[in-house]
């Protein structure tokens, strides 16, 4: 080009003379072969790829191919630099290079471009460690090596290779450390009780919360204190406190936090000209990612590198901002376009997960919130089946619904992984869990821990199976000091050593502390242990199971201690343990026993059963807020009711609402080609039974696109009455028959349901299914088989069946007799 310019050839001419005739044919030419480059992407995808000057907004929909647009975008900068978006044409423009680009191969490839971008030039901002992994890897499979420079980062991995180079101009050591979540809670702790400030009323994670929210407003800690104080409010008095001996602390030890690392970013650019515009110049163009998810501080720093050239480009969806909790905001989303006035926006509205009656669905919901910038989501797809809308008697039958759908799903050749059961809130998996054990479904719970493996369960299990067994060591040893109770890890050593000497029990030893001189210091704690443990034996031995948990709950000041601490995750905890409850009422209820032996037994076998690989194939237990950015071929979204879904606090909250419908939105996403939505007329939670009305989700589906299915009722009642509002709802029914169907209702009869009583009316007793070792059967699911062996537990049968093709399988007989033949 260089020789061109010094001794012109003929057929070339410079751009001063060129006529537009020319330029417009020179332009298109270089675009067909750029589109040709990208001509596997839709029209939309294609737009937002070649758009590559200035803001960009891309509202990408769910299953619309995002990181598919990201990853080409940066590849046609690479290739293409900035020459699919402008009219300039490049010095030396001539004739012969249209014909080449005409021409195609190599070569027009070469002359379509117009200053290529170097890799390192290119920032591309995500939220997860494995979405930016991702991006890395289908980057270097696309353009090879070259890609590895490119800065494909989270927010904070990219704020510490900022920091490393310029830390020392805010103070800190260019190898300053980075303190986890623990970390932080450990200095708190240690703050806390320095400053003799009681954990109980100031939990270390409710305090690193205020203080988090605290640097995303950039209130510094003197600030925060001084406002505290002028405000004459105690308790935000003393966070300002712990605020300021936190940071002086961190400062100290040359440390920064997660928060810190973006809020020190912020001010480093903010407060030195000559780094900001570094990293200005430094980065060409900017991708951020799940912009919708993005809070202030992640806002600021966006925007203050964009600063010099102004290419920032964000992709999100302000449908899917659900995580304000985190502190997410989601008008940092709805303001771009207001923020940079030149904007240009593309919506990727085209769906590639799911079939049309998914889309329509979650397209006539999420339209009922006001806050948004409106989209359609649109498929090539068939229309698919509809959507089901179960509603159960209570929530065991809406869990043994959904195992006996996926049971049919896997008889017809789907594998366990392809179907996944969302839910609000984490408690929820409890019953599902119980189903999926006694149908021999194998599952893995995605985002938590599996409710009877969760530490709390646990504890109070392991209380349960002291006062059944106060020779239980082990269980024993878990508890003793849970929550505290001042007995240290020496004295549980020295008193397993007297236990061990004198061949007795731990709590033999405990019972008679006063005797061991070595337990001298301790004895009155641990007497008292024992003493709690003995009256708790006495109560069982005349009440119920259910009572005894409330009882024990009461004495052991479990819950109380949790609740105490008004955290988030100790708030959660300690509506797990309410939840157990619920599982130790429907034990009593099913089996007719009222003994603990029983109920713990009965935990025992779920524990056995759920004994398989945790990579192994099988169905995903996840709440709505995991879920988000995965896709399953059959979704259930479970407990579709006012107060569980939405949430309780959501109600009467427009903004809140807001929240729960995107949440919804996501959910109902989630699917690709088969969608469940199950209710309860009643739902036993945190050991309360309640009947709540159909969530208004549901109802603003529209019914053409729903197939409504409810247990068949007892006592003459009909099946539809929870669904359409109409008198005779309630409980009864005999639990597994789901033959009722209720196929495009019309609108008006799709209403909320009426209320059912309080505590459900007791079935009548059913018969065992006549089935005996030795039996050949047919399952649905697992195929032919023979019953090895039976063991009578509560009203029902423990089966082991050895299949031909599945192998041997523990089952409940009566769950897997709606499933199984005699051959």
């Amino acid at each position: 080009m260089f020789f061109r310019r010094l001794f012109p050839v003929p057929g070339y001419v410079k751009i001063g003379v060129m006529d537009t005739n020319f330029e417009k044919r020179y332009i298109e030419a270089r675009n067909r072969v750029i589109e040709k480059e990208f001509a596997r992407l839709n029209d939309m995808q294609r737009k937002a790829v070649m758009a590559t000057e200035g803001p960009l907004l891309i509202l990408a929909g769910a299953g619309s191919g995002k990181t598919t647009v990201l990853i080409n975008r940066i590849a046609n900068l690479m290739r293409f630099g900035r020459a699919s978006d402008t009219s300039e044409l490049p010095e030396g423009a001539s004739e012969a290079d249209i014909a080449a680009m005409e021409a195609g191969g190599e070569r027009a490839k070469e002359l379509a471009a117009l200053e290529p971008v170097e890799p390192w030039r290119i920032l591309a901002i995500t939220f997860t460690n494995k979405a930016a992994d991702e991006l890395k890897n289908r980057l270097s499979a696309m353009l090879g090596e070259v890609a590895g420079d490119i800065w494909a980062s989270t927010f904070h991995s990219c704020c510490v290779r900022i920091l490393r180079r310029d830390a020392v101009k805010l103070g800190f050591p260019e190898n300053f450390t980075i303190y986890d979540t623990s970390d932080s809670q450990s200095l708190i702790k240690h703050i806390l009780k320095d400053l003799d400030i009681d954990e109980k009323t100031f939990a270390p994670r409710a305090v690193l919360s205020e203080i988090s929210r605290a640097k995303d407003a950039q209130v510094q800690s003197d600030a925060y204190l001084a406002r505290a104080k002028a405000m004459k409010d105690v308790w935000h008095t003393k966070v300002g406190e712990i605020y300021a001996e936190y940071m002086r602390r961190m400062f100290a030890a040359g440390a920064m936090d997660f928060d810190d690392l973006i809020a020190f970013t912020v001010k480093l650019l903010q407060n030195n000209d000559d780094v900001r515009e570094f990293w200005q110049r430094k980065f060409r163009y900017i991708m951020i990612d799940e912009y919708q998810d993005t809070n202030n501080l992640q806002y600021l720093l966006s925007s203050l590198l964009a600063g010099g050239w102004g290419n920032i480009c964000v992709v999100g969806d302000d449908d899917q901002s659900i995580y304000k909790f985190r502190g997410a905001t989601i008008e940092n989303i709805l303001s771009f376009e207001d923020e940079y006035k030149n904007c240009r926006t593309i919506r990727l509205e085209q769906n590639y997960r799911s079939t049309a009656r998914i889309l329509d669905a979650a397209n006539a919901v999420i339209r009922n919130n006001v806050g948004r910038k409106g989209k359609e989501l649109w498929t090539n797809k068939d229309s698919g089946e509809p959507i089901t809308v179960f509603t159960a008697d209570n929530q065991d039958d809406e869990a043994q619904y959904v195992a006996g759908q996926i049971l049919a799903s896997f008889g017809r050749g789907a594998a366990w992984r392809d179907h996944a059961v969302l839910y609000r809130m984490n408690a929820q998996s409890n019953s599902m869990e119980r189903a999926f054990k006694r149908n021999g479904i194998p599952y893995r719970i995605v985002g938590g821990t599996r409710f009877f493996d969760r530490a709390e369960i646990k504890d109070v299990l392991a209380y349960l199976c002291l006062v059944a067994s106060p020779s239980d060591d082990l269980r024993l040893t878990r508890v003793i000091n849970t929550p505290p109770r001042g007995i240290g890890d020496r004295t549980v050593e020295l008193t397993a050593e007297l236990a061990g000497k004198n061949g007795c029990s731990m709590f033999a030893v405990m019972s008679h502390a006063d005797d061991y001189p070595e337990l001298q210091r301790s004895a009155t704690r641990l007497r008292l242990f024992a003493a709690m443990i003995d009256e708790l034996r006495a109560f069982a031995a005349e009440n119920a199971p259910d009572e005894l948990f409330d009882l024990l709950v009461e004495k052991t000041g479990y819950v109380r201690a949790l609740e105490e601490k008004n955290t988030v995750e100790d708030t959660a905890r300690a509506e797990n343990i309410k939840e157990l409850r619920s599982s130790i009422v429907g034990y009593m209820q099913e089996s007719g026993d009222r003994t603990l032996e029983g109920f713990l037994a009965d935990v025992a076998l779920y524990t056995d059963l759920d004994n398989y690989d945790q990579s192994a194939d099988g169905v995903t237990l996840m709440t709505m807020h995991a879920a988000k950015g995965l896709e399953f071929p059959v979704v259930f979204v479970v407990g579709a009711e006012e107060g569980i879904f939405p949430g309780m606090k959501a109600i009467g909250e427009p903004d809140e609402m807001e929240e729960e419908r995107r949440l919804c939105y996501v959910a109902l996403t989630r699917a690709k080609t088969r969608l469940y939505v199950t209710c309860a007329r009643q739902r036993m939670l945190f050991g309360h039974t309640t009947s709540n009305k159909r969530s208004r989700f549901v109802d603003e589906i529209p019914a053409e696109l729903i197939e409504e299915k409810a247990t068949s009722r007892a006592f003459g009642e009909s099946a539809g009455a929870f669904a359409s509002g109409r008198p005779g709802g309630g409980y009864g029914g005999s639990r597994g028959s789901y033959n009722t169907t209720f196929a495009h209702r019309a609108p008006e009869r799709r209403g909320h349901p009426i209320s059912a009583p309080a505590v459900p009316q007791t079935a009548a007793p059913k018969t065992m299914p006549d089935y005996a070792v030795g039996d050949a059967v047919d399952h649905a699911a697992f195929g032919h088989g023979i019953i090895t062996a039976m063991r009578p537990m509560g009203n029902d049968s423990l089966v082991e069946i050895e299949f031909e093709s599945a192998g041997a399988k523990k089952l409940m007989l009566r769950a897997a007799a709606q499933h199984m033949t005699k051959a």
